[in-house]
């Protein structure tokens, strides 16, 4: 089945051994003794019934293939060999075995002479076919060494496999020579199928590692990814979902199974079928046709992995709103499947088996016995279908121990009462993975589930219950729904995604409202802005009495590294001053060669000096605000501006480093593993942010220990350690379209890495190197240097998600352990497809959603927002025309600042409000930017107005619209502070309804200044100017001045919206 690369290369699951040369090809030899014996001992007893009483067996194997076949030959070359001999003739005879093969094979086989003649008695003759040589002279050679063993004139009889039609010209020949050769042909199927049947303990085990890995892609990757689809209405055909999980298969990661990819293959390909046609024939393909999931519509799903070459097989049926006689159609057929399953045992009989099935059927559903399936299985091994241990009505042969059987039972083209074509015709498959034990029947696939209530979907809710779209994944089951789903159908209309939306978010305004309702008053009124936090630095002194000062040399300013002092030369003295006191230092030279130095202070009451501890112990003192020394000597100044510069810049980053160690919360320490466990490693990574120093950068590993993370590089000083009560939250995001694979953890509190406190530490390598080409000339799509180092590329970022993928699983099991439980702790992966870009911070980058967080992990800094700690979402800038909007996140805690996203893209608008929806966030829409600060704010300060005038609905775009044409005494908004009193003017209230005035009011304000403006004279002209200038004020004017001038603008001015087009007024807050 599996062609074989006689030129060295990587080992598949059909058997080919890794590495080049024939000294990679190890035959075990004690498995060959042993399945030797078996071999000859099966055709003395059973010669003239199972293997067509021949004298000898030939077996012959074709070339190497690409295809999927399954043969005698090739199997027998498996179980007796462990490796595929392609174009290889063995021949099997009482005393001798014959091989006709190439040189380099037959140096593969030279090891099991020995073996031969040690368990069975027979020698070992190597026929080496050249490499041009057709071999009819060696094929000559071994028909007489068969005629020679005949008595007398009878002629001896050769058994092979009849059905398996000749490939390649040496098969060819082989056949055409056995045919005309003075001897009887004979078909030896049935006994290589007995011989195969009963299987060994290592065959059952690869057996079973197969099945498990069958039922976890099934269980997964297939149901999980049905259920994304229809959740999201996604539109896929069932060769693309072919595709997609058999790169599952062969990568067994994916569906979190611990085997080799080398090991592993398909059967056959994935199988999807529905809308209303189906093949229940295991040569049955997946077709181009969309996944169809109307109500009343059937998927299934059959699919087949293979390890070191053994098969194993599932199938499962997907039920969406199916009606009772699809249900009872579906659970008879799992009763007759289970009444199957437990009758294969040791001593029954297969056609007994069937019966079971059909008693079941005719006692529970008679009328569904037409449409069963003629046969409930075979055997499968080495080949996926055994035909000797055919599961149906005539088949006598027994059932024995350590027999695999692919139990396969289905209900086909069953009718359903429904207009809808693609529901009319539908049918029902159950299969899996059976091995009989001694005493017990073992359902080897059973890890994917196949009762009514786990394969049964319903998104038909009652028209009473909440309107809200919910997803109801089990029948009979109190499940939670989990994911709500765009678009709820009935049998009379369909509602629209928008208006499931706008319904769905009309409830979560009334939630959202009485919880922030219950929060505020819980909080009290005396929650003010506590956001400007005073630094404090430690008591700071150069020295400690006059005698520690440094002896003076001249009258020179002098820079005391050792005592982090300045020495300036006033009135004669030198005065020291410690370097924390200076806030700049500065150096100037005029025309007449003179150097000047100045150095200002850090002097309480000017703008952004920091507050000392001392000036509070101090007060009433006099401060020396700056002083200025003149030098003929421009050397030395710029010497002293160098050292005070640099003396400053280390001491202020070792008191910021100080001081946020001071503010870090105490951790308990780690516990290594030592001998209670092998630590869970991954090697050569890099960290963000970087520990400091000068010196090169080098890669560390980082370990799994008792509770906790280690990172650690050869440098003893570098190392950090992340506990795992600290962690909240853990990410790992695979290389796909970035150049990094990454785990990243997001933390309660603050740790130090280096000289840096951050809540955000990131472990990642780079999957691919960034190399520029120098040469200007293009590289053709076809250089196979190009290929090769594409091919490079891809290698390595697999082989790099593999192993992050591998830590990560590790880990998660280390965390589900009872004693960690309670932290809830998984590492999330972000959802790439519901992601969007904009501008979190400074520069633009893509930010993507996971189960509980909103994310961007790479550019720096970091974006990590926890959704439970989201308020609301108000969507600004939204209007027709525009090319992006902004999204404003608003925290629980009102002390937070809000977090904008600037810049998104308008594409991007409608998933964004679906992945909101979904997750149960409101969102509101505005058109302008709004001033955040000042509205949380207005409502901590007075959280009853807040409460009373209706919460958050004053964001709410569609209420605004329909009370604007309301009078203004009825207009109850909630007005911040800084909003213009009700005493002043009646122009201004005029021009302060709405955010932004309509194009109305804007042309009857122009007509009014047109009219005033004509007929004035330059000098009106310029002292109209010149008012307006002393209107907009300056530094210098007071606080009261400023308040007159300020323009009510709602919540404060926006950034503009859409130009042009009229809007449509908001009510003004009070």
């Amino acid at each position: 089945m599996v062609a074989e690369n006689w030129n060295g290369g990587s080992q598949p699951a059909g058997g080919k051994p890794s590495g080049g040369g024939a000294g990679s090809y190890l035959i075990p030899l004690d498995t060959f003794s042993k399945r030797l014996k078996l071999l000859y001992s099966n055709w003395n007893d059973q010669k003239a019934d199972l293997w067509g009483s021949a004298d000898a067996i030939a077996i012959a194997t074709p070339p190497e293939s690409q295809d999927l076949r399954y043969l005698k030959s090739s199997a027998l070359n498996m179980w007796l060999l462990g490796f595929e001999f392609p174009e290889t003739i063995m021949v099997f005879m009482k005393r001798q075995i014959h091989f006709l093969c190439s040189k380099k094979k037959a140096s593969v086989l030279e090891v099991i002479k020995k073996s031969a003649k040690e368990a069975v008695g027979v020698d070992i003759v190597m026929h080496i076919k050249e490499k041009n040589d057709e071999g009819i002279a060696l094929m000559d050679d071994i028909l007489n060494a068969i005629s020679s063993t005949s008595k007398g004139e009878a002629r001896p009889v050769i058994g092979y496999p009849v059905r398996e039609a000749p490939e390649g010209k040496l098969l060819e020949t082989w056949i055409e020579k056995m045919k005309s050769a003075n001897v009887q042909l004979s078909d030896v199927t049935n006994g290589l199928s007995d011989l195969f049947a009963i299987k060994d303990d290592s065959e059952l085990l690869n057996i079973k590692k197969a099945a498990h890995l069958t039922a976890n892609v099934m269980k997964n990757y297939v149901v999980p990814k049905f259920e994304f689809v229809i959740d999201e209405e996604k539109k896929v055909t069932h060769s693309s979902l072919m595709d997609d999980t058999e790169k599952v298969i062969q990568d067994p990661s994916k569906a979190k199974v611990k085997l080799k990819p080398e090991n592993v293959d398909i059967c056959y390909p994935p199988i999807f079928q529905s809308g209303g046609k189906f093949d229940l024939r295991p040569s049955a393909a997946s077709n181009e046709d969309l996944l169809y999931y109307d109500s009343g519509s059937v998927i299934i799903c059959a699919l087949g992995s293979r390890y070191n070459s053994y098969c194993s097989n599932i199938a499962r049926t997907i039920l969406i709103d199916a009606n009772p006689s699809q249900i009872n159609a579906y659970e008879v057929l799992l009763k007759a499947q289970e009444a199957v399953i437990s009758l294969l045992k040791p001593g029954t009989k297969l056609n007994v088996a069937y019966q079971a099935a059909v008693s079941v059927i005719k006692k529970d559903a008679p009328e569904l016995l037409p449409y069963l399936t003629k046969s409930a299985g075979t055997g499968i091994g080495l080949e996926f279908r055994e035909s000797g241990l055919n599961i149906n009505a005539k088949n006598e042969k027994v059932v024995k121990q350590n027999m695999v059987f692919n139990v396969t039972l289905g209900f086909q083209n069953l009718q359903n009462e429904t207009k809808n074509p693609k529901c009319q015709t539908f049918s029902l498959l159950l299969a899996d993975t059976v091995v009989v034990g001694k005493e017990k029947v073992e359902v080897a696939t059973s890890a994917s589930t196949k009762a009514v209530k786990d394969v049964a979907y319903s998104f038909n809710e009652d028209e009473d219950e909440d309107e809200t779209p919910k997803r109801k994944a089990k029948i009979g089951t109190g499940a939670e729904p989990i994911m709500s789903k765009t678009t709820l159908r009935s049998d009379n209309h369909e509602i629209s995604k928008e208006e499931l939306r706008r319904q769905h978010q009309a409830e979560l305004a009334r939630q959202k409202n009485e919880e922030t309702a219950r929060r505020l008053a819980g909080e009290g009124n005396g929650a003010g802005d506590s956001r400007a936090s005073s630094k404090t630095s430690a008591d700071l002194s150069a020295y400690k009495n006059v005698n520690d000062l440094p002896p003076p040399r001249d009258l020179m300013i002098q820079v005391d590294q050792k005592n982090e002092a300045i020495l300036l030369p006033i009135y004669g003295s030198m005065v020291p001053f410690h370097v924390a006191t200076i806030r700049t230092v500065s150096s100037q030279a005029d025309t007449n060669r003179n150097c000047y130095i100045r150095i200002i202070f850090n002097v309480p009451g000017t703008p952004f000096s920091p507050l000392d501890s001392n000036t509070l112990k101090i007060q009433g003192s006099i401060y020396l605000k700056e002083v200025s020394f003149r030098s003929k000597d421009p050397r030395h100044i710029s010497e002293a501006v160098q050292q005070i510069k640099t003396l400053r810049r280390q001491v202020m980053a070792r008191e910021s480093e100080r001081a946020e160690r001071a503010t870090l919360v105490t951790q308990e320490k780690l516990q290594l593993a030592g001998n209670r466990f092998k630590p869970i490693r991954l090697s050569d990574l890099w960290i963000r942010p970087p520990f400091g120093g000068r010196g090169r950068k080098i890669p560390g590993t980082l370990e799994a220990h008792v509770n906790g993370f280690r990172y650690s590089t050869t440098r003893q000083d570098e190392r950090v350690d992340i506990l795992f009560g600290n962690i909240k939250h853990a990410f790992f995001q695979p290389a796909e379209r970035e150049m990094i694979t990454l785990l990243h953890f997001h933390l309660h509190n603050h740790i130090m890495v280096g000289n840096r406190k951050t809540k955000d530490v990131q472990f990642y390598v780079e999957v691919m190197d960034v190399v520029q080409t120098l040469g200007g000339g293009k590289r053709s799509a076809y250089d196979p240097d190009e290929i090769e180092e594409e091919q490079r590329e891809r290698d390595r970022k697999n082989k790099i998600n593999m192993d992050f993928n591998s830590f990560v699983n590790r880990a998660n099991d280390l965390w589900d352990q009872p004693q960690f439980r309670g932290m809830d702790l998984e590492f999330d992966q972000p959802l790439r497809e519901l992601g969007f870009h904009g501008v979190p911070f400074k520069a633009s980058a893509f930010i993507v959603p996971s189960s509980s967080c909103l994310v961007e992990l790479i550019e720096t800094p970091f974006l990590v927002v926890t959704l439970s700690e989201i308020e609301i979402v108000n969507l600004e800038r939204i209007g027709l025309g525009q090319k992006n909007f902004d999204m404003a996140i608003v925290f629980k805690d009102f002390k937070k600042d809000v977090l904008r996203i600037d810049s998104i893209p308008s594409t991007s608008l409608d998933g964004i409000k679906e992945w909101l929806d979904t997750t149960d966030i409101k969102y509101y829409e505005s058109r302008l930017n709004l001033n955040w600060r000042q509205i949380l704010k207005t409502i901590t300060e007075d959280p009853q107005s807040f409460v009373d005038g209706g919460g958050w609905e004053f964001l709410n775009l569609e209420v605004s619209e329909s009370d604007s044409d309301k009078s203004e005494e009825s207009d109850q908004g909630y007005e911040p502070s800084d909003v213009q009193s009700e005493s002043d003017s009646e122009d201004d209230d005029s021009d302060s309804e709405s955010l932004v005035e309509s194009e109305d009011v804007e042309e009857q304000d122009s007509e009014v200044e047109s009219e005033e403006e004509k007929g004035k004279t330059w000098e009106e002209l310029e002292r109209e100017a010149s008012n307006a200038d002393r209107e907009k004020g300056n530094e210098s004017d007071s606080e009261e001045e400023r308040r007159k001038r300020k323009m009510k603008t709602g919540y404060g001015k926006g950034r503009p919206g859409p130009s042009g087009g009229s809007m449509p007024k908001r009510p003004k807050l009070r």
